[in-house]
């Protein structure tokens, strides 16, 4: 069972500059609510309550400012410095502390999930006891991913990364769940030609010992890359549509520790103070009338 969760907020955000030259990327806003918001509603929807935050080295009080301790969701949120990107395994070997002897969750702060099937296919990923399980998502243009082949089993056949030839069509979400070996595994790895750990070595480590599966996001789910400014635009675009038809919100991270229970009303109504006069707190404002 996952009960822990990281999210990798890093990264220089050097293809959205000048606007991350001030602020981190995952502060900058996403329609009505800042990017780091939805991959912790993604683990809040995970049922993990214990998250740790990994941020870039002096942005620490930035993120801080918006989401302090957690406490005012009900979970823990403990928070990290990275001093310079080392590649997605970087996560395990400073997050080493935070995991302890637990199996972990890991998100990229960058990456946007939707989906009605979403919340039970989290809980069925959080399951996990022991080898790596990863999300996969069906694309257009696989050449541009890493894509994984699976069989009838969902177990995972090959791994490719931005394969020239077509070998599957099924890409691989920024969202792995990895039993504790993960951080051994990391220790033992060198550096790629881009100088950086390689997120893929760590998967084969796990596939070569037959103990790496797949769930699938599924038809009528959305993975979304907010890795450029277009890509940014695009995922608020998205939102935005969604949020305005329905009446209801995204990642809003106080309603799912409300309906998990972690919160009461009184805890809705500090929110609506902390967030001030504005139309994320009027839709608060409806969880509780």
């Amino acid at each position: 069972m996952i009960k822990k969760g990281i999210i990798l907020a890093g990264g220089k955000g050097t293809r959205m500059s000048p606007l991350t030259k001030a602020v981190n990327k995952q502060l900058l806003p996403i329609y009505d609510k800042p990017l780091i918001f939805y991959p912790l509603s993604i683990l809040m929807l995970a049922k993990i309550k214990d998250v740790l935050i990994i941020v870039n080295k002096g942005q620490l009080d930035q993120y801080k400012k918006i989401i302090p301790s957690g406490k005012n969701l009900g979970i823990k949120i403990t928070y990290a410095e990275q001093s310079s990107p080392r590649g997605l395994p970087d996560a395990f070997l400073i997050g080493e502390k935070f995991i302890g002897k637990d199996n972990i969750a890991l998100i990229l702060g960058d990456n946007f999930f939707y989906g009605q099937s979403l919340t039970n296919k989290l809980k069925e990923c959080t399951k996990l006891a022991n080898g790596a399980k990863i999300l996969l998502h069906k694309v257009s243009k696989p050449e541009l991913y890493g894509v994984a082949k699976i069989n009838k089993q969902k177990k995972i056949i090959s791994i490719k990364e931005k394969p020239k030839k077509f070998t599957s069509d099924l890409a691989i979400t920024g969202l792995y769940f990895f039993d504790n070996k993960v951080i051994s595994y990391s220790k033992k790895l060198k550096p790629s030609k881009r100088r950086e750990l390689e997120i893929t070595d760590i998967l084969n480590k796990y596939k070569s010992q037959n103990k790496l599966t797949a769930n699938l996001l599924g038809r009528g789910g959305a993975w979304l890359d907010t890795g450029s400014i277009d890509d940014f635009y695009k995922t608020s675009a998205f939102v935005e549509a969604i949020e305005n038809r329905q009446g209801l919100k995204i990642a809003c991270i106080e309603e799912i520790a409300f309906k998990n229970r972690w919160i009461n009303s009184k805890n809705i109504k500090n929110a609506i103070k902390f967030y001030g006069n504005c139309k994320y707190s009027e839709y608060l404002k409806k969880l509780i009338s």
